[in-house]
């Protein structure tokens, strides 16, 4: 007589039936002790935990951050302010003529801007912090999201290093609050590769379409190992998704860009189009080497991005933990650098869609250090290398957050100057009317024209040598955003009109003053007196490492300082 045995019909509690791709439930897991009938468990790490210590950190990004990039403020900060208060910088991209940005993008935060500028009124500053601030509550999403999904599928020890190193790395810190497209699109990549790993295939590619449309156009190379896993898993609704999204989007975009450039265009595919099929023309804005961005990836994640690029080389023994799940999400990292570093043209910004994906990247080698060692065969074998192992962990990660700390610290506190130099213009009211503000050379860190007072009639360049195509105001007599000035050339050829010929012209003036022995136009004190001066780190006679991480005591001592000063004239 055959036997029959009897099973018992599956608890709530129990992990779900295996799949294809690694969870945390093919973990070797802890037993949590004979009070709970030896039942094996670890719980996720929850919402909160993740959105506070976010929160903390895109808060102090938000109010602590500086401008790392002149087109973050001629492209973006410009175009809003103008939406906002009739007045702005225009560069040649927002000429009606070539019309290469999107005002879609733009308008997603004039949604903040608009009610922050009625409830401000007149304090432009605090407009300027309020975008910032919901930069910043939409990295905190975005991350706490790949965060918790992390936890879910791999478990609290992968998402913990995570979360870790996407509050304290640099890169992290910066990118999160800052109005670019490509930090839209980091936004982006965090969100998808969460809805990925929680198996939500249609959100991932309804995401990376937004990321890619509304963000930055070739960003599509850091989606697309997602897009295609999630087509692959889940075609029909993955692709109603994607189409769904990209045509609503796409739509929007032109419709959007017909009001403000006054004719049927889209953005998105100009901005192709230029840079692919009419070569772009990068070199015209500085060309760099191809080791450019392993350099600006490890100052920015130090130790953190070396981890990240081994982990390829941890596959082989942690390939059930990590493929093909992670291996989906981490592969951009390379598919970016590599593509990106063959471009003349580089930027640090154009990193920024991958830098949630390096943090992933480092936390995963880290967590599977011990794995090195471990015999799959004998668990008691190499017992002291694997404890070893396990107390590194938590070494290595403290070493990458510290030295981003000692970075993050170095920049904000040796390059803050020329926002906190512009603030105190609102404290000069008593110039009157109709004050003008002239910028020479330090026209590229100026931080946009909401630290402009209303008073201050506008803001000239003075001719320092430069000779490249320099913004130039919105013009309303011309049609404001649909204008078309003939001066605007996409050849960055310098226009007549851009420089201020009558210098007496000027009320205030903003020079950086280092020692150098060309004469400044301030140091003629007959004519000028300084109302702020403030240290600001000189890059050029500053060794590299003192400049690039923040010593205690050594970094005031070893690097070298100019002044960031800003003059009123003296009217006799």
């Amino acid at each position: 007589m055959a036997l029959t045995t009897r099973q018992r019909r599956p608890l709530p509690s129990d992990p779900p039936p295996s799949s294809p791709i690694y969870t945390k439930y093919d973990k070797p897991s802890r037993r949590l002790g004979d009070g709970d009938g030896g039942r094996e468990e670890e719980k996720s790490l929850g919402w909160f935990v993740p959105v506070f210590a976010l929160g903390m950190l895109r808060y102090m990004s938000a109010t602590t951050n500086i401008i790392h990039d002149c087109d973050e403020v001629f492209n973006y900060w410009e175009p809003l302010h103008y939406l906002l208060y009739k007045s702005g910088f225009q560069t040649w991209e927002y000429s009606s003529e070539f019309a290469l940005r999107s005002y879609l993008y733009i308008l997603f935060h004039e949604l903040v801007g608009r009610p922050a500028s009625w409830l401000f009124a007149e304090d432009k500053v605090r407009v300027f912090y309020a975008v910032r601030l919901f930069l910043g509550l939409f990295s905190v999403t975005t991350d706490a999201v790949l965060v918790v999904a992390l936890s879910r599928k791999y478990g609290r020890r992968l998402a913990s290093y995570t979360l870790a190193m996407l509050c304290l790395t640099s890169g992290c810190f910066f990118a999160s609050t800052s109005f670019l497209p490509s930090s839209f699109s980091m936004y982006a990549i965090s969100l998808a590769s969460g809805f990925f790993l929680l198996e939500k295939y249609a959100m991932a590619v309804a995401v990376s379409a937004a990321g890619v449309i509304l963000g930055w156009p070739f960003s599509i190379l850091a989606f697309l190992p997602v897009v295609f896993y999630s087509l692959a898993r889940r075609f029909k609704q993955a692709f109603l998704a994607g189409a769904a999204t990209s045509v609503t989007l796409l739509a929007l975009s032109v419709f959007v860009d017909y009001q403000y450039y006054r004719r049927w265009t889209s953005s998105v595919l100009n901005l192709v189009v230029y840079n692919v099929v009419g070569g772009g023309e990068s070199h015209l804005y500085g060309i760099e080497g191809p080791l450019y961005y392993l350099r600006n990836a490890f100052n920015n994640f130090n130790f953190g991005f070396v981890l990240a690029l081994l982990f390829v080389g941890i596959l082989p023994i942690a390939r059930k933990k990590y493929a093909p799940g992670l291996v989906v999400v981490v592969s951009p990292v390379y598919i970016w650098l590599l593509f990106m570093s063959m471009q003349p043209h580089k930027e640090e910004r154009f990193l920024y869609p991958i830098y949630p994906l390096i943090c992933v990247a480092a936390s995963a080698v880290i967590e599977s250090f011990p794995d090195i060692f471990r015999d799959k065969y004998d668990p008691n074998a190499n017992f002291v290398m694997v404890t070893t192992a396990k107390v590194l962990r938590p070494f290595v990660l403290g070493l990458i957050l510290c030295a981003s700390h000692s970075r993050t610290f170095s920049l904000v506190n040796g390059y803050a100057a020329p926002i906190e130099v512009y603030k105190i213009l609102q404290h000069h009211d008593d110039a009157g009317p109709g004050s003008v503000v002239c910028v020479g050379s330090e026209w590229h860190r100026y931080p946009s024209s909401f630290f402009i007072p209303n008073y201050v009639g506008e803001v000239r360049w003075l001719d320092d040598g430069f000779r490249g195509l320099l913004p130039l105001p919105f013009n309303s007599t011309l049609g404001g955003t649909s204008a078309a000035p003939s001066y605007f050339n996409n050849k960055n050829k310098a226009s007549d009109q851009q420089f201020l010929q009558d210098v007496e012209a000027c009320t205030f003036l903003v020079e950086l003053q280092l020692n150098r022995p060309y004469p400044s136009r301030g140091s003629d004190l007959s004519k000028w007196e300084p109302i702020a001066a403030l240290p600001y780190l000189d890059r050029e006679f500053s060794p590299p490492l003192y400049r690039s991480f923040f010593i205690p005591y050594l970094w005031q001592q070893r690097n070298v300082f100019g002044l960031y000063k800003l003059f009123r004239r003296i009217r006799n």
